[in-house]
């Protein structure tokens, strides 16, 4: 059985979910390697197929799965302040 991690929902407040954290952890770091820390920020779809090439293998074979595991740390990144989202539509994320 893999070991898991809690994390937030930005869009459900006080909603805790418990994931696998190998994966957590690689996309959390991926995610926190190419996000800009300046708004307006890059859009989720451009996030996504940046980090796939930094995902291991093992993990993400192909970058299997990539745009769940990309959502779930986005929203709780979201949550606990360390991602903003840009003010007007389109989504567009920052580091805080």
């Amino acid at each position: 059985m893999s070991e898991k991690i809690e994390v937030e929902n930005f869009t459900s407040p006080g909603r805790i979910q418990r994931v696998d954290k190998a994966k957590y952890t690689a996309m959390r770091e991926a995610v926190l390697r190419h996000i800009p820390s300046a708004a307006p920020g890059a859009a989720p779809s451009e996030l996504i197929a940046a980090v796939k090439s930094d995902l291991p293998q093992d993990l993400f074979p192909g970058g299997e799965k990539a745009g769940w595991w990309f959502k779930c740390v986005q929203l709780d990144l979201e949550a606990k302040g360390i991602l903003r989202r840009a003010t007007k539509p389109p989504v567009r994320l920052h580091k805080v």
